[in-house]
C-alpha cells in the first residue's frame, strides 16, 4: 500500500468536495503528491455538415471541464496537479488514469442519494471496486462539510485469511508511517435470538475470533501496539454501531479472497461494512 501518490476523482458538487477533502487530509498526513482529475465524456466525431455542431459540443465539454477544475482548485489550492481525462465511464477512466500516473490510492466521494454520514456505492465506485489495481478510498456523504483536522486511528476489519492478514501488515506499516494507532476489529453477526445449539456455536465462534485477533496483533508487535476488539450485533451495521469511532478514523477492508488477482473486489461482508460505515473506508486490492 503506497500513500505517496494520491489521485482524487472530482466532480462539481458535494460528493466531489467530500472526496477532495478526504484526499487533502491524506496528502497532509502522508506528505503525498496529489492529482485531482475530472473525467469528461468523449465527443464523438461527426461527419458531414454536422461537424460545426460537433465542434460546439467539444467546446462545451472543454468549458465544463475547465470550470470543474477551477472549483477544485479553489478547495485544494496550488499544491495539487489538475488534469482532465476523457472516458465514457468515470470509474474505468480513473482506473486507467491511476495506472498511467502510478497512483498509490484513488479517492472519491459517495454517490448522491445516500444517507448523510454513510457511503453509497454508485456506478463510479462500483467500477473502481471491480477493476482497480490500487486501493480505493471512499468518503462518506457530507465528509467535506466538516472534515477532521487529521487522522486519529486506522481500524482494520479483520477475519482470518490471506487477504486480511496481508491487510493487517499493510495497515501496520501505514500506521507507523503516519504515526497513528492501529486497531483490529472482528464482526460476529447473529440474526435474532439463537437456540441453545446456536448459542454454543456462537460462543465457539467468539472464542476463535478473539484468538485470531490476538494472533494477528502479536504478529505486528514489533512494528506498533495494536488494539483488538470483538464487535457483535444482529447485522453488520449494528455490530459496527457498538464500537467507538474517532473523528479522524479510517476503516481498512481487504478484498475478497475469491476476486480477480491484484484487483479490488468486495465480498458480501466487506460491501456491507462499506455501506454501514460512518467513517471513510479504504479497500485494498488482492495480493497474488
Amino acid at each position: 500500500m503506497r500513500l505517496d501518490e494520491v489521485l482524487a476523482g472530482y466532480v462539481p458538487g458535494p460528493r466531489g468536495r467530500d472526496g477532495l477533502e478526504l484526499a487533502l487530509l491524506l496528502r497532509r498526513a502522508a506528505g503525498a503528491r496529489l492529482t485531482v482529475a475530472h473525467v469528461r465524456p468523449p465527443a464523438w466525431p461527426t461527419p458531414g455538415p454536422a461537424r460545426a455542431e460537433d465542434g460546439a459540443w467539444r467546446a462545451y465539454l472543454a468549458e465544463q471541464a475547465a470550470a470543474a477544475l477551477a472549483r477544485a482548485r479553489e478547495l485544494a489550492g496550488e499544491e495539487a496537479e489538475y488534469v482532465v481525462h476523457t472516458g465514457r465511464h468515470s470509474g474505468r477512466a480513473l482506473v486507467e488514469l491511476a495506472r498511467r500516473r502510478a497512483a498509490g490510492v484513488v479517492v472519491i466521494g459517495s454517490a448522491p442519494g445516500g444517507a448523510r454520514g454513510r457511503i453509497s456505492v454508485g456506478s463510479t465506485a462500483d467500477q473502481l471496486l471491480h477493476a482497480s489495481s490500487v486501493p480505493v478510498l471512499l468518503a462518506p456523504r457530507g465528509f467535506g462539510e466538516d472534515p477532521p483536522p487529521a487522522f486519529d486511528r486506522l481500524t482494520v476489519a479483520y477475519r482470518r485469511g490471506p487477504g486480511c492478514d496481508a491487510a493487517v501488515k499493510d495497515a501496520a506499516r501505514a500506521a507507523v508511517a503516519l504515526g497513528l494507532p492501529l486497531r483490529l476489529v472482528t464482526l460476529v453477526v447473529s440474526a435474532g435470538r439463537p437456540a441453545r445449539a446456536e448459542q454454543d456455536m456462537l460462543a465457539r465462534l467468539r472464542a476463535q475470533a478473539a484468538a485470531d485477533l490476538r494472533t494477528a496483533a502479536r504478529g505486528q508487535a514489533r512494528r506498533t501496539r495494536v488494539e483488538v476488539e470483538l464487535l457483535e450485533g444482529r447485522s453488520v451495521g449494528q455490530a459496527l454501531g457498538t464500537a467507538s469511532w474517532l473523528p479522524g478514523e479510517m476503516i481498512i477492508c481487504a478484498s475478497s479472497d475469491t476476486g480477480p488477482l491484484r484487483r479490488v473486489f468486495l465480498g458480501d461482508t466487506s460491501l456491507k461494512i462499506v455501506r454501514a460505515a460512518v467513517r471513510p473506508v479504504l479497500i485494498l486490492p488482492r495480493r497474488p
